[in-house]
Order: C-alpha cells, then structure tokens, then sequence
C-alpha cells in the first residue's frame, strides 16, 4: 500500500484553473488523505464502508460542502474546490469515501430547489459532517430509466407514505437522510410523475441492506434501501410536486462532469504510479522503462491523457460561467472513462504480473474504475444524448 498520494506527471499544457488559494486548499485535502484515509483503506474495504468519524473529521476541516454559501455554514467557494477534493481523493488512490455525492450532488439539490427551512434545517449539518445523505434513484429492473420508477408515495393527511425499494445507493448504509425519488403520479407522461421527498434513516419502516458485495470500490458504503408504509411530513418534499425529473436533470450534467473528474484524475495517477514502477523494475539486466515498448506506451497514454485533461479543464471553465452544456457534459463522462479503462488496463500490463497484486496501487485501480462507465447515466445513455446535437 502507498504511504502518501501520489503526484500526476507534470502536464503537457500549463493549468490555468487554479491561484495560491486553490493550492493551499488543495495541500490541506492532500494532508487530510495522507492522515486519515490511506493508512486505513484496507480495513474501510473489509468492513466495506469508511468510519463515521472520518465524516466529522472532513467537516471540522471545511472539506464538506464547501461551495455552499456561507448563510448555511459552507464557505461560498466556486466549483474548483470541488475539482480538488476529487482530484485528491482519486491520487490518494480512495474510492472508499462518498463525499463528493454529499456535498456537490445532495447539497446542491437542497440549495436550488429547497425552501428556506429546509435549507436551515440540513445545511449546516451537512456541512459539519453531523449528517451523511445519500440520494437513492435508482431501482431493481429499472437501471438509468428514470421514468420507470415504482417507488411509489400516496399522500395520507399531512403525510406522505412511501413504499419500495433502491438499490447501489451511495452513502446509503451509514445514511441520515436520503433524497428518495418517488413516483407521486399517474400521468401517461412518466417524467411527469416524479417527486423528490427527503426521508430521514430513522422513520419507521426505512432500513437498509447490508453493503452490497461489489467487484472493487469496497471501501464505499453502497447498499439497498427499503421503504415499507414510511410516513414523511408533506414538510419534506423538495420542491413542488411532479418536479422531480426536471430537478434531476438540471444537476446530472453537473453529476457527469464529476465522473469525468474522477476517471481523470484516476489516470492521471495510474500513469505516475506505472511511470515510477517502470524506472524502479529491472528485467534483463536494465530498467523496463528502458525499452523501446515501454516508453512508447507510456508516450501514448500520457498524450492521450493531456488531450483529455485539456478538454476536462475547458468544461469547467464553462461549469464557472453556468454555461456548460448536457451535450459536453456527456462527452466529458463518455470519453474520459473510457480513456481511464484504457490507461489501467495499459498501465497493468507493464507491471506485469505485480500489476496483479493488491499491494500495487493499479491492481486496486483496476478494479475500482469499470463503474465508471455505469453510474450517472451508462456510456451508451452518454452517446445518445450527444447525438441529439446533431
């Protein structure tokens, strides 16, 4: 297991997203993984959820829901604080901690469409790491078909009561709270019927499986939830009735740019991690990345890296300027994590058969990056929505 994150190669092009505040920032996230993740990644992936205190930990470190604006406890940062929480999680080589669904994914769906209540009532809390929150959409059979949702909600006085089930929910085993997307309607138009109602993990009838046995990402809480006659104060829905899918869809491209920042940042630090084991490994007398194959490999997959890295940078400037569009957005999820499955699986090969054991960082990467491709939308959902552009 590494000791400290590793560093990505430097880039072929400067990077111009960032000042001196961003890399003090990013120096704090830096030590924070190097102290209270690495050491234990192992046993958050034996126990298959990391420890609930290393939330708290997060939130007395301002490493939570820092674009939230100050009013609700955040620190009114911009976006790229958020690219180099992500970015630091993946060179630290975690896939166990659920942060970034918490606090860029719940907390902006609280923040655009909650009332001033809400916001008051789980803000703050969010912010501190006094409550962890899951989002739970997707469902057994129903996969990235939003529209066919059964988890239903029939209103009962000044109450909703909810019944069904989610499944490969984040953050769901050690949730507080989960943002459940239910089906509150019967119109033929079937985004039309769907709600967003707030369920706390302590309301009668809601419990959770145990972590879901996963390839790789071990380490991350992921489970199924189950909703059997939940009674929810009417309080507790986000936004107004019906709305649901809108909402959804106005933060998914949010959502893919994030994944397009995990795969990555995820390459980026498979490549240093194959670059530092080429020059260290000896075969035949010299250092693999003695031979001709080997650096040509690695010329290819760091340019393949930085093309990729180039485009990330320039969707994110558009995100600062709320001007990214669904289209570049899915072309970011689409291509960088495929781009990602590429790099792994190149990056193992020439580790040869040490590529295969745990104890390298690119074993555990091989494992964790497939997933990529499936949640926030399948890459082939991703290729549909671009060629609605053209």
């Amino acid at each position: 297991m590494q000791s400290a994150a590793i560093r990505p190669l430097p880039h072929l092009l400067p990077r111009t997203l960032f000042n001196e505040e961003h890399e003090a920032f990013r120096e704090t996230v830096r030590k924070f993984y190097e102290k209270e993740v690495i050491p234990h990644i192992e046993r958050f992936e034996q126990q298959q959820h990391v420890d609930r205190e290393l939330w708290n930990k997060a939130g007395n470190l301002g490493l939570l829901c820092p674009t939230l604006p100050e009013q609700y406890g955040g620190s009114g940062v911009d976006r790229r604080y958020s690219m180099i929480l992500i970015e630091e999680q993946a060179y630290a080589g975690d896939s166990a901690t659920g942060f970034s669904l918490h606090s860029d994914i719940v907390a902006n769906y609280i923040l655009n469409f909650g009332n001033e209540e809400q916001k008051l009532k789980w803000l703050p809390k969010m912010v501190s790491g006094e409550i962890i929150t899951a989002i739970a959409m997707t469902e057994p059979g129903t996969g990235s078909d939003l529209q066919a949702i059964r988890t239903s909600t029939v209103p009962d006085g000044d109450d909703y009561v909810i019944n069904g089930s989610k499944i490969f929910i984040t953050n769901g085993y050690l949730c507080d709270m989960a943002i459940v997307v239910c089906k509150t309607g019967d119109s033929d138009k079937g985004s039309a019927n769907l709600s967003l109602i707030m369920v706390e993990a302590d309301r009668p009838g809601f419990s959770k499986g145990k972590p879901l046995n996963k390839i790789g990402m071990k380490g991350q809480d992921t489970c199924e939830l189950f909703f059997d006659n939940v009674r929810v104060p009417k309080e507790n829905l986000l936004g107004i009735p019906g709305m649901g899918f809108i909402m959804l869809m106005k933060e998914l491209a949010w959502e893919r740019l994030i994944v397009a920042m995990i795969c990555q940042a995820g390459a980026e630090a498979a490549l240093a991690h194959t670059v530092k084991y080429t020059k260290e490994r000896q075969a035949f007398g010299k250092p693999i990345a003695a031979f001709q194959n080997t650096r040509f490999k690695l010329a290819e997959l760091r340019t393949e890296i930085a093309v990729c890295r180039a485009y990330l940078d320039q969707c994110m400037q558009q995100q600062l300027q709320q001007q990214l569009s669904v289209e570049a957005a899915a072309a970011a999820k689409y291509k960088i994590s495929e781009m990602y499955s590429k790099v792994v699986d190149e990056c193992l090969q020439l580790h040869g058969g040490y590529g295969y054991m745990l104890e390298y960082p690119i074993a555990r990467a091989y494992l964790d990056h497939r997933a990529n491709q499936i949640y926030a939308g399948t890459n082939e959902i991703m290729k549909e929505l671009i060629s609605r552009s053209l």
